[in-house]
């Protein structure tokens, strides 16, 4: 009956969260149609890219919701884990994701408890599909600075090239992310549009770092920053910059091939044991209901869970190879 009536609490507190998600999203394009409207009859495209980067910098000026979450420190961080991913989502919509996702696994854990009691399989399930939308996020973020930073090197070459024609470095950014492909073209688009509203070549170079938190890039700013105090040939700057950075994919190419043995290592390691319990949990509930009726099997358990997770984390350490 306790998980009758904590499967009915999900089911409210989701239909609840999503009504609010979606009255606040209604408000929020209504707001922004109206001003669409407003800014379209003085500048028909130019002026759109900019009201999207005044209201993304602006929250205050939001839904009440959104004002709401960021005074906590993880609104910032999620927003730019989801700018980092090139998505459309808002903070709003990955936490209603989220919610969704956890009253979703906790009826699956409820209608079918895979992990011997019902209560584990409501939780388990529940943080699993949870956090299922942010581990997407987070997996599209990483595959998009995988390609940023393959694409990074001749970016800096035309970045070069323009320079040395004589343009300045605003207009070479500008060509850059009219040519480019994505993601540069997305990422340098924002940092000419940032400048063009009047933001510093530092402000908009500090929010490309934040948004692409690689070395690479912090070593394009950093150059890019000194040059401008100190002078000097920027041009060749960049092609030593883009040199360093071929050398070192060269070098961390070598590190991932000499390393792929551990990594699968790793996961056939880690991924065994928990392919078992679930497999005992649907041939033979019976097998692990008994030894977790037992202290010292409950013992055992919290044990081997622990251990789990301990000898994870040290084969991530071992094979994580940093260059």
């Amino acid at each position: 009956m306790s998980g009758l009536w904590f499967f009915l609490f999900l089911v409210i507190f989701a239909a609840v969260m999503f009504a609010a998600s979606f009255g606040f999203k209604l408000v929020e394009t209504e707001r922004k149609k109206k001003i669409k409207q407003t800014l379209k009859t003085v500048a028909p495209e130019k002026v759109r890219i900019q009201s999207r980067i005044l209201l993304d910098q602006y929250p205050g000026e939001a839904s009440s919701f959104t004002r709401w979450l960021v005074r906590y420190r993880f609104f910032e961080r999620m927003k730019l884990m989801i700018e980092g991913a090139g998505l459309r989502w808002s903070v709003e919509g990955l936490l209603m994701r989220m919610v969704l996702g956890a009253a979703a696994g906790a009826a699956i854990g409820y209608l079918l408890p895979v992990f011997v009691f019902q209560t584990w399989s409501i939780v388990a399930l529940a943080v699993f599909f949870g956090l299922l939308p942010w581990f997407y996020v987070k997996r599209k973020r990483t595959k998009r600075l995988a390609a940023f930073e393959d694409q990074f090197p001749e970016a800096l070459d035309f970045l070069a090239r323009a320079v040395r024609a004589g343009h300045a470095f605003s207009i070479a950014i500008e060509m850059l992310a009219k040519e480019a492909g994505d993601p540069i073209r997305s990422e340098f688009r924002k940092v000419y549009s940032e400048m063009n509203l009047g933001a510093t070549l530092e402000a908009a170079l500090q929010s490309l770092m934040k948004r692409i938190p690689t070395l690479d890039v912090r070593f394009f700013v950093s150059a890019v920053m000194v040059q401008k105090e100190t002078g000097g040939n920027l041009a060749e700057i960049l092609v030593k910059l883009a040199e360093v950075i071929r050398e070192r994919f060269r070098l961390k190419g070598q590190v991932r091939a000499l390393s792929a043995h551990g990594r699968m290592t790793a996961a056939v390691v880690s991924a065994v044991p928990v392919a078992l319990l679930i497999g005992f949990s649907i041939i033979a509930p019976d097998y692990l209901a008994s030894m977790a009726k037992d202290p010292h099997g409950r013992l055992m358990i919290a044990y081997a869970i622990v251990g789990q997770f301990v000898g994870y984390y040290i084969m991530h350490r071992i094979i994580n190879i940093k260059v």
